[in-house]
């Protein structure tokens, strides 16, 4: 083992760096991880070009990555459920545990809550790091490390297709065919919807989630949403009863209300604008339930279920891998929307996804 701690550190806008870290020692309850694949989120790149996402502003140097894979290095005090050498998938927060949120069953809505790569809290892409233990999941033999970084986006759309009540024999609209838009497509696809309608503005990300098994895709660029929603009834057969909103673009989202169901359900999954304008008479005289949703909640053992049992092939979305040296490159391939997902190996001494 190494203990040089290469690290990928955020300093401003466009101010990536590779620097040498110390090698922190597991406290109580407390894992030190050897850390592999880092997958690469949209939510990264703009932290990296913008300096902020989603409201959170960084304003001090910050280690990147949330998307990880590991194997525990060494246990801290206290740790019973892990040992030496287990393959992790690292859910990337730290509720408090006692407040009433974590105490319902929602930590994901904890206040105190302490995410990996916010500002305050530094993220995965580093050779080793500290995580607490009971967020550190098992990841089964037959998931490569590759599938065990995918598991934070696939909770992501675990969590999404929870909160929008998918269920068998529904019709979904999926806006945006990125990485979540496409995972979200899978999971409600493992869970017997009757069919997926795609939307984006990206021909060719379009042809790749029908490759995946979308069963209609529009290409909506130049489109009204009223247009949009009267073509995705036109190809469903109806409109349907569950739309997801993947991409955080304002005209998308308020497809989205026109394109469901009257008493149907839209979750409002991507982040874009802090503030977009919904049509609150079209959803308020249709009784839409309009629900946001945030990170995971207990998704973390479904994600790996489902791709350990095949029902969900997260295979051809890990379309690049880089070394964690080469990482500036891996973000600019990123930034250029090359690709689905990018993953940056962290460890060294291991090639392949």
């Amino acid at each position: 083992m190494t203990d040089n701690n290469l690290t990928l550190v955020l300093h401003g806008k466009m101010d990536l760096r590779l620097e040498e870290k110390p090698v922190l020692e597991p406290g109580n309850g407390e894992v030190q991880l050897s850390m592999r694949q880092v997958g690469i989120c949209g939510s990264d790149v703009n932290i990296w070009v913008h300096g902020e996402h989603g409201g959170y502003i960084v304003d001090s140097p910050l280690a990147l990555g949330h998307e990880g894979s590991a194997v525990i290095r060494k246990l801290g005090p206290g740790v019973t459920t892990l040992k030496v050498g287990d393959r992790v998938a690292v859910e990337p927060a730290t509720p408090c545990r006692m407040c009433a949120f974590c105490k319902g069953g929602r930590y994901n809505l904890c206040p105190h809550v302490k995410g990996l790569a916010m500002p305050g809290c530094d993220g995965h892409l580093t050779r080793t790091f500290v995580m607490a233990a009971d967020f550190c999941h098992k990841v089964p033999d037959n998931v490569s490390d590759g599938e065990a970084a995918m598991a934070e986006p696939m909770a992501v759309s675990v969590q999404a297709t929870n909160r929008g009540g998918v269920k068998m024999g529904d019709t979904i609209l999926i806006c945006g065919a990125g990485p979540i838009g496409l995972l979200c497509m899978l999971t409600s696809k493992a869970r017997g919807v009757h069919a997926v309608c795609i939307t984006d503005i990206d021909e060719r990300r379009l042809a790749f989630a029908r490759e995946l098994g979308a069963d209609h895709t529009i290409n909506v660029r130049g489109k009204s949403p009223q247009d949009v929603a009267a073509e995705v009834e036109e190809l469903l057969g109806d409109k349907p009863n569950v739309t997801l909103e993947c991409s955080g673009a304002q005209p998308s989202i308020t497809t989205a209300v026109y394109a469901t169901r009257s008493g149907g359900v839209v979750v409002l999954v991507g982040m874009g604008a802090t503030t977009n304008e919904i049509p609150t008479a079209e959803a308020s005289f249709r009784e839409l339930d309009i629900r946001g949703t945030f990170r995971y909640v207990n998704c973390f053992q479904p994600a790996l279920k489902l791709m350990s049992s095949g029902l969900v092939n997260v295979k051809p979305l890990m379309t690049h891998e880089f070394r964690l040296e080469d990482a500036l490159q891996a973000f600019e391939t990123a930034r250029k929307g090359e690709g689905i997902k990018i993953l940056i190996n962290c460890h060294k001494e291991t090639q392949g996804r």
